[in-house]
C-alpha cells in the first residue's frame, strides 16, 4: 500500500507542478480556466505570484512526502487544500452556486482524500538521532 500511495501522491504533486507553472508562465490561459479576471499589470503579477506559490508549495511537499514515504510533509498540501475547500464552502454560503461550482470541490476533496490515505499509509515518523 505504501508504494502505491507514493506513486499516487507523486502524481498529485506532478499535477500541481503543472498547474503552478502554468499560472507562472501562461496566466492568461489559466485565468480563463479558473474563471479569473486579472486587473492590469498588478492582477497578472498576483496570478504569477500567489497561484504558483499555492500550487508549487503543495506540489513540492507532496513530492517530498511521496519520495521519502513520510507523512509529515503531507501536512502542507493537506492544510492548503483544506483551507481552499473551506473557502469554497464559504463562497457557496455567501455567494451561491454556479454550474462551475462542483468540479473544483471534487478535485480538492479527492486530493485531500488521497493525501489522507497516504498520510495513514506512511505511518508515524521515525525517530532520528
Amino acid at each position: 500500500m505504501k508504494r502505491i500511495m507514493q506513486f499516487v501522491i507523486g502524481l498529485v504533486g506532478l499535477l500541481n507542478i503543472v498547474i503552478g507553472l502554468s499560472f507562472l508562465f501562461n496566466p492568461t490561459k489559466m485565468a480563463a480556466e479558473f474563471a479569473l479576471s486579472p486587473l492590469g499589470t498588478q492582477g497578472m503579477a498576483t496570478m504569477r505570484a500567489d497561484f504558483p506559490a499555492f500550487f508549487l508549495t503543495g506540489a513540492i511537499f507532496s513530492l517530498i512526502g511521496a519520495w521519502r514515504a513520510e507523512r509529515a510533509p503531507l501536512m502542507v498540501p493537506l492544510t492548503l487544500l483544506t483551507f481552499a475547500l473551506l473557502g469554497r464552502f464559504v463562497s457557496i454560503a455567501l455567494d451561491g452556486t454556479a454550474p462551475t461550482t462542483v468540479p473544483p470541490i471534487i478535485a480538492e476533496a479527492v486530493m485531500i482524500a488521497l493525501l489522507g490515505v497516504a498520510y495513514n499509509a506512511f505511518g508515524k515518523p521515525t525517530q532520528r538521532s
